[in-house]
């Protein structure tokens, strides 16, 4: 087959509108052009040829363990920081037949043994920290556990010029299941399928994920945030930069290096690199699109991207559970960076009220929405399942995002808090968000929450959490006068505490129940 044959043949795949798979848009880069890099991490690198061989011996070997065993082998399961091995297994997986369970390492021992068992992986792989980290619950781990970077892998492997059996996949297969935050309480299965993932491809090649795209991707592998630039760079034919932990001086120093072309950052990600006191030295000239997800990303951090990073910048707003999406292109619309942009193509985004029915133009709502685009389930859980859905007249289904918001004249959709979130003072609900947005006009502000605290007085009182900005003091005092002053009477906040760091997820969600639980038992303790 000639090159210009198989480019067509690629092109053709990713472009069709019924369906396709990543391993098919693997192999065809493999045969297109075998020795461009695919996946780079530190000093380890796979070429298409390379990568798409490994994820045969994969596959191979993961049938070959469930003709074994004697049964139909369903997932795996993965805990590990970024790695070459962790993308070549979790692609192994699916031209095998199977979902994959990328589980977080930032959860409990605990949290992640139920999580392993809850997704009926019947294999586990994991690296070296994350080994010695699950000791103690190791026996309540899939039975077949494969270390990575080791000659267990290695040897685990099916030999070289193995090939799997065909694995038929239709979009309905679960591709996919990602646990919801494991925080706190029991993390919910959210399975993605393969027409949803499919979708996320196709959707990507207007943002120049092409042969020529180099992601760099620092966030975790087992997010949703992170997944949805993994794979549209792989079904692109581009290469992708992992970063096993982030550091915004080797962010920079790989952005230069390898000429990256596009980048999924959160927000706390985008602070940290925009106060680097050298980042305008970098050569970033190279970057056609930089995305955001995951968290409320402030609209004068929007500005100073613009201003100061080449390419585009595109904030996207949605749920891993899928539904629908919001998409913000920054770069068009400056007048627009106080919301999350509007309905992405194909996606029908509405607002409902406390009585489940859709609320008048102007008005706040919770923020369902609907596409293509959307899991399955909660894995196990009808009634969770049951709990997130939101049905219209006609009976599309919807999902509820637990979010508040309200759309402009324009279509534009602002957010004002998760409903979880919001503040119920005296009566009235105040949203947290507006009063971060005025604490974040104080010059000496870095970074701040609010969160409503139980009030003998009036049910729920607002008490703001500070980062100070690096050489800035201020007293709680003077912040809380300043704000209060600016600040509704019924908004007003009760205190001000100041600390070093905020409690953030790994994707950069601040964790208001831990700045909650934190200020309650500091108050039990003083009354005590």
């Amino acid at each position: 087959m000639t090159v210009e044959a198989t480019t067509a043949t690629v092109d053709a795949l990713l472009a069709r509108e019924d369906f396709g798979t990543l391993s098919e848009m693997l192999a065809a880069h493999a045969a297109e052009r075998p020795d461009h890099p695919a996946v780079i991490e530190g000093s380890d690198r796979l070429t298409y040829a390379e990568l798409n061989t490994r994820v045969d011996r994969v596959a191979a070997a993961l049938q070959r363990d469930g003709a074994q065993d004697g049964k139909k082998l369903h997932s795996i399961a993965v805990v590990s920081y970024s790695c070459v091995d962790y993308v070549t297994v979790f692609a192994g997986a699916l031209r095998a037949g199977l979902a994959v369970a990328p589980l977080p390492p930032s959860a409990t021992p605990e949290q992640i043994a139920v999580m392993a068992q809850d997704s009926d992986a019947g294999h586990l792989f994991w690296d070296a920290p994350n080994a010695a980290a699950l000791a103690d619950v190791a026996d309540r781990l899939p039975a077949r556990r494969i270390r990575f970077d080791t000659p267990e892998f290695e040897a685990w492997l099916a030999p070289e010029g193995a090939r799997p059996a065909p694995a038929p996949v239709t979009p309905e297969m679960p591709f996919n299941i990602i646990y919801s935050s494991g925080t706190t309480g029991t993390p919910k299965g959210i399975v993605q399928p393969h027409g949803m993932r499919w979708l996320h491809m196709q959707r990507a090649v207007a943002y120049g994920y092409d042969r020529d795209a180099v992601t760099l991707l620092s966030t975790p592998l087992y997010s949703n945030t992170t997944l949805v630039s993994l794979f549209p760079t792989l079904a692109g034919g581009g290469t992708v930069v992992l970063m096993a932990k982030f550091d915004v001086g080797t962010f920079l120093e790989l952005a230069q290096k390898h000429r990256v072309t596009h980048t999924m950052l959160v927000p706390v990600q985008y602070r940290r690199i925009m106060a680097h006191p050298d980042f305008d030295t970098y050569d970033l000239s190279a970057f056609r699109a930089k995305f955001c997800t995951s968290a409320p990303f402030a609209a004068e951090l929007k500005a100073d991207i613009l201003k100061r990073w080449p390419g585009k910048l595109l904030e996207f707003y949605g749920m891993t559970e899928g539904g629908g999406t919001c998409i913000l292109a920054a770069h068009d619309h400056p007048d627009k960076l106080h919301t999350v942009g509007q309905a992405a193509p194909g996606h029908d985004i509405r607002l409902i009220g406390e009585d489940g029915k859709e609320v008048a133009a102007g008005e706040i709502g919770e923020v369902v929405g609907t596409s293509g685009a959307i899991m399955t389930d909660y894995h196990k859980q009808p009634q969770k399942t049951a709990e997130a859905e939101w049905f219209d007249e006609s009976g599309r289904r919807f999902i509820r995002t637990g979010d508040m918001g309200r759309f402009d004249a324009d279509g534009f959709l602002q957010l004002m808090d998760r409903r979880k979130d919001m503040i119920i003072s005296g009566g009235f609900n105040i949203y947290p968000s507006d009063l971060e947005g005025v604490l974040r006009e104080h010059p000496a502000v870095y970074d701040v929450a609010v969160v409503g605290v139980p009030s003998d007085d009036w049910g729920e009182t607002p008490v703001a959490f500070v980062v100070l900005a690096p050489g800035k003091a201020v007293s709680a005092t003077d912040l809380l006068g300043w704000a209060n002053a600016k600040l509704g009477k019924m908004q007003r906040l009760s205190a001000v505490e100041f600390r070093e760091v905020l409690p953030r997820s790994a994707i950069g969600k601040v964790l208001k129940r831990e700045l909650r639980d934190e200020y309650g038992a500091m108050a039990a303790k003083k009354s005590a």
